[in-house]
């Protein structure tokens, strides 16, 4: 590869990471209802650390058939540069105390002492039930974060899938009871948009492996 796109790469991916602090920044400072602090945001920018999150999303596309969707996510976030993670801390142990009847309740007491869902059941995506109005704030701050995004001209995609399979990966603040992910990417053409359905099979990686990869061993054997 020539020096000038070599150094074009180079300066690509630190264009996403520069980004994606400044997103960081602006999903922190967006108001929330409440004043305190309940969400953090982390940055994934090494392909190794995306890696990992995407195997444990297609591991979990395999434990229930409405989660088969997790393989199609995990292709698109391969593609990433940057993948942030949102969380909501207090939502699962730390009631708002208004009494809002969001959850269902009547008062956050109750709220307090219902049984949660088993976090060892493999089938159990958040192990809730969440206070509703603490797990809404983390809707302020992806807000602020898309905002960014698009005021940056940044390329972005959402899923929960991410924030469910870091959490399983145990790489998120211990007191998580929600989180999202985000995806985000400075290419010519956004990973995220324009999908298709089997995107898991069909995709830049398969097609290059399939045409390429494999083709090519026996087309240099052919004409040396």
């Amino acid at each position: 590869m020539e020096r000038s796109i070599r150094q074009y790469e180079t300066d690509r991916m630190e264009a996403a990471r520069t980004a994606a602090r400044l997103i960081l920044a602006s999903g922190t400072t967006t108001p929330r209802v409440g004043g305190v602090g309940e969400c953090t945001i982390h940055i994934f920018d090494d392909p190794c650390d995306i890696e990992d999150i995407c195997q444990q999303m297609e591991a979990m596309a395999d434990i229930k058939k409405s989660w088969a969707f997790f393989t199609r996510d995990a292709a698109m976030l391969r593609d990433a540069d940057v993948l942030m993670i949102t969380t909501s801390l207090r939502c699962l142990s730390d009631p708002a105390d208004i009494n809002c009847n969001l959850c269902g309740k009547l008062v956050c007491e109750y709220l307090k002492e219902e049984e949660k869902l088993d976090k060892n059941d493999p089938e159990v995506a958040f192990t809730g039930p969440l206070c509703t109005f603490r797990a809404t704030n983390i809707a302020f701050a992806l807000d602020g974060m898309v905002n960014q995004a698009r005021t940056l001209g940044i390329d972005y995609g959402t899923y929960w899938s991410a924030g469910v399979a870091a959490m399983r990966m145990g790489i998120l603040p211990r007191e998580t009871g929600f989180a999202l992910g985000m995806g985000l990417s400075v290419t010519e053409k956004s990973p995220f948009r324009d999908i298709p359905k089997n995107y898991a099979e069909i995709n830049q990686r398969s097609m290059n492996d399939r045409m390429i990869n494999r083709l090519w061993p026996q087309f240099r054997s052919i004409y040396s």
